[in-house]
């Protein structure tokens, strides 16, 4: 009995220790009850931005230091009253070894301007959102899934995959990279004007739009309508295949 509950102690023990030790690394948690025609902004340097909608009521942040160098890097907070903005701070001329990972969660059902989300190094994951999206990375991939509205998705060196589920408003899109593939599906009959074009790659899609091959030369491109053309769709890729299909 006794060598029982001495194991049992010692595996709350551990269990504390690791709570313990989760906790610390979890550098910065807030929360912030952000209406509907609010903004989220996160503007990072190196690391990954993770957006994920989910059954709450009030927008939650957790940023996680890395590296060996993590002491050095801050997390900013210059949000109002209903702006989330969040940016890092690294010292003057720092060459560090330090990075901040982002994980963000929203109402799905809110209508927010989730924009601009962007890491200069690392990937932009936006899930299961609503409104207006404007991602970037300048090295890394994003993925979009899920969202209801409009959505800008660029990476300079990384693949762009963009699934929306619903089309709204007249924002035009773009969905673009220098280097890698860019893959968007969107909803049956769609009301948009479509442009695809790649400088090396290939162009595909399932909708009824006119694939260009040019007999000299690498590159392809597609151009047409689809339903009354309403928003503008452009995918693009200079180093890369470009697909548009249904979801």
């Amino acid at each position: 009995m006794r060598k029982a509950l001495l194991r049992f102690m010692f595996a709350s023990l551990l269990v504390c220790a690791a709570l313990a030790v989760q906790v610390s690394a979890q550098d910065f948690q807030k929360s912030y009850p952000i209406t509907a025609g609010g903004s989220v902004s996160i503007q990072n340097v190196s690391g990954n931005v993770q957006i994920i909608g989910y059954g709450g009521e009030s927008v939650t942040v957790a940023a996680y230091k890395e590296g060996r160098d993590r002491e050095m890097v801050e997390v900013e907070d210059r949000s109002s009253a209903n702006s989330v903005r969040l940016g890092v701070r690294y010292p003057r001329n720092c060459n560090c070894d330090a990075s901040i990972r982002f994980e963000v969660r929203v109402p799905r059902a809110v209508r927010y301007q989730i924009s601009p989300v962007q890491t200069a190094s690392g990937n932009v994951e936006v899930r299961d959102v609503t409104g207006e999206v404007r991602v970037s990375t300048a090295s890394g991939n994003v993925l979009v899934s899920g969202v209801s509205g409009s959505v800008n998705a660029q990476s300079a060196s990384g693949n762009v995959d963009v699934e929306l589920t619903r089309l709204e408003g007249a924002e035009n899109m773009k969905f673009s990279t220098a280097s890698g593939d860019v893959n968007v599906k969107l909803p049956d009959n769609p009301d948009a004007y479509v442009s695809m074009s790649t400088a090396s790659g290939s162009v595909r899609t399932d909708f009824p739009i006119e694939v260009d091959r040019r007999e000299h030369g690498p590159g392809q491109s597609a151009r047409g309508q689809l339903g009354n053309g309403t928003v503008r769709v452009t995918l693009s890729s200079a180093s890369g295949n470009v697909t548009l299909s249904r979801l």
